[in-house]
């Protein structure tokens, strides 16, 4: 089996390479489109890696194509270059996607692209599945331009199924390495009211529903990448504390939020209580469907 990844030395990505390689490493050749150099990937994702800077240096038939290509959203204040810096990252690699399956002789059986529970904008405490409707805010707008191009390889009876990522916790990075040094100094706490939900889901798992939308021909479609249980923020931050033996008694006011990161505040402030639906019905188990379970393995 031979397949692409983009996005491949990211969190997730790094983590996806390495479990291709050492589950299936005499059954699967594994490519990386990246702009690292090809020593700077391998380091990175495994010395069996293929990298490539460019869909047209492939010389066999494709059979996966995982995308998970794009600038964080969280990393900078959300200016109008900024949003069309993160659209951009995403449209452009999956449109490089997108016209590597026209022109090609063989076509990919499957096209796993990434997108976000972001998709859904801000929904308060409101039960979401993959039929929700989204709140129209600049997160929806963002994931929902980045799905409509990925979903343009259906026209070439090439099956796509779209994930909707929601926060991955992990070991050794993600957004739970930025939050582990306050909480380490018991200056962790709740962020705004704590009442927004955190739809989260732990690496290991991601990493298993991607190999399942893979394997499964049948599913194509959204599928929310989230574990069955989210929390409160005050839950998350609590538990987080617990683990680390340490307080949560140090709140993060909603207005000091707003001031330093403007529009960019509401990714912490607001938030989606979203439900693995369609996973759950496909058959899918998780790993780690409790946060204190997932939290415990990340640290």
């Amino acid at each position: 089996m031979n397949i692409v990844i983009t996005g491949g030395t990211g969190f997730i990505g790094i983590a996806l390479c390495r479990h291709y390689l050492q589950k299936h490493q005499d059954a699967v050749t594994l490519w990386v489109l990246s702009r690292q150099s090809s020593e700077q990937v391998k380091q990175l994702c495994g010395d069996a890696v293929l990298a490539i800077s460019d869909m047209d240096a492939l010389n066999q038939p494709i059979d996966i194509i995982i995308n998970l290509a794009g600038e964080p959203i969280a990393d900078k204040r959300w200016s109008a270059t900024q949003k069309q810096r993160l659209l951009a990252s995403r449209l452009n690699t999956t449109q490089q996607l997108i016209d590597y399956i026209a022109c090609a002789k063989h076509k990919p059986r499957c096209l796993i692209s990434g997108s976000a529970i972001g998709y859904y904008g801000d929904q308060g405490s409101s039960p979401l599945t993959e039929d929700s409707p989204p709140q129209d805010e600049f997160t929806h707008q963002l994931c929902s331009q980045w799905e409509a191009c990925a979903l343009q390889a259906q026209q070439y009876d090439v099956r796509v199924c779209l994930l909707r990522t929601g926060l991955v916790v992990g070991p050794d990075g993600g957004f739970l390495a930025k939050m582990r040094l306050p909480f380490q100094l018991g200056l962790g706490g709740r962020i705004g009211s704590g009442q927004q939900m955190m739809s989260w889901i732990h690496r290991d798992d991601l990493i298993a529903i991607i190999a399942f939308l893979a394997e499964q021909e049948q599913l194509e479609g959204a599928f929310n990448g989230t574990a069955p249980n989210p929390v409160s923020n005050q839950e998350f931050s609590k538990t987080l504390a617990r683990l680390l033996h340490r307080p949560a008694v140090m709140p993060v006011f909603a207005w000091t939020l707003k001031l330093a990161l403007g529009e960019m505040s509401r990714l912490l402030l607001t938030g989606q209580k979203v439900l693995p639906a369609r996973l759950q019905q496909a058959g899918f188990s998780f790993k780690y469907p409790v946060l204190a379970d997932a939290l415990s393995a990340s640290l």
